[in-house]
């Protein structure tokens, strides 16, 4: 056995005697390992909570983008055409549509 071995279980066993030391070994390795708010699961916890805080200010994001494009389609019949024309494929009454996928190209 190395030194640190040797030099540990010196330490080690005779305060595993004291009462208060296992005690108080014993509860923390209860809170850390059984408890039902244990430290396994205060980590999970954490990391989805920063998760979804990420999530949040994505989707901010993209209502704040949303939002200023709605208000363009709005105020702007040019706009809302365009969009109408890409989106839904709307087409005026005796008007053809051509859909080139440039993919292929």
């Amino acid at each position: 056995m190395p030194v640190t071995e040797i030099t540990f279980w010196k330490w080690f066993l005779p305060k595993l005697r004291n009462k208060f030391f296992l005690t108080a070994l014993i509860f923390l390795i209860w809170m850390l390992i059984f408890d039902s708010s244990n430290w396994v699961e205060m980590l999970a916890a954490k990391r989805r909570i920063k998760k979804l805080e990420e999530e949040k200010v994505y989707y901010l994001k993209k209502i704040e983008e949303d939002k200023k494009k709605i208000k363009e389609l709005r105020t702007n019949a040019e706009n809302l055409e365009k969009f109408a024309r890409e989106q839904y494929l709307m087409k005026k009454p005796n008007e053809d549509i051509f859909i080139v996928d440039e993919t292929n190209l």
